[in-house]
């Protein structure tokens, strides 16, 4: 048995246990975090606390379902925990991740209202909002590397990156026509040949 293969095993042990001891309230508690310091940009947020800090998902489930919630409506982080509190603890699991991702960020966003609505003109604002720009498109360019490396699988699998790159920044296609016209194509690449399929049952 290869290395990879034991580090699945053992990462899959390791998921089945954590969701076995996850409550609702573990699931409120963990997406309240989330939602409390996901500043720039939620997606290395999510993947910290879910992947790497609780277990409760490895990084091909946390594509499987990020991509889920990036074709439905919503945001990102609410689809999110709709889709894994209801897969940890069914509805309310799903209650619980919801309330607790958008708490936060509701009485965050309150108070900086109204402190940009007064303060929103002076220079320092306008500098520290460019910082945590920077700051948040270096945190999803970091977690874009991390889960490329487990999730592309085949060097091909980059062509799929750079031709969604294009058709949403150049071309200016929408999200989800982008997702059916790449999703097709990489489904079509994927999908086993005969030469494949005879190899397998063998």
């Amino acid at each position: 048995m290869s290395d990879a293969t034991i580090t699945r095993s053992d990462e899959a042990a390791l998921v089945a246990a954590a969701r076995a001891k996850a409550t609702v309230f573990d699931i409120f508690w963990q997406f309240l975090i989330i939602g409390g310091t996901s500043f720039g940009g939620v997606v290395p947020y999510l993947r910290e606390g879910l992947v790497t800090k609780c277990h409760w998902v490895d990084d091909k489930e946390f594509v499987e379902l990020l991509s889920i919630s990036q074709s439905l409506p919503g945001l990102n982080a609410t689809n999110m925990a709709i889709l894994l509190g209801d897969r940890l603890k069914g509805w309310m699991g799903a209650v619980a991740g919801i309330l607790g991702v958008c708490l936060p960020g509701a009485l965050i966003m309150l108070a900086v209202g109204m402190f940009y609505r007064i303060h929103g003109d002076h220079p320092y604002v306008t500098y520290c909002l460019r910082g945590v720009a920077a700051a948040a498109a270096g945190l999803l360019l970091a977690t874009c590397i991390q889960l490329g490396k487990k999730s592309l699988s085949h060097r091909f699998d980059l062509v799929f990156v750079l031709v969604t790159v294009l058709c949403v920044n150049r071309l200016h296609l929408g999200v989800p026509k982008t997702l059916v016209i790449v999703g097709l194509l990489a489904i079509f690449f994927h999908y086993p040949r005969k030469s494949e399929k005879a190899e397998v049952s063998q």
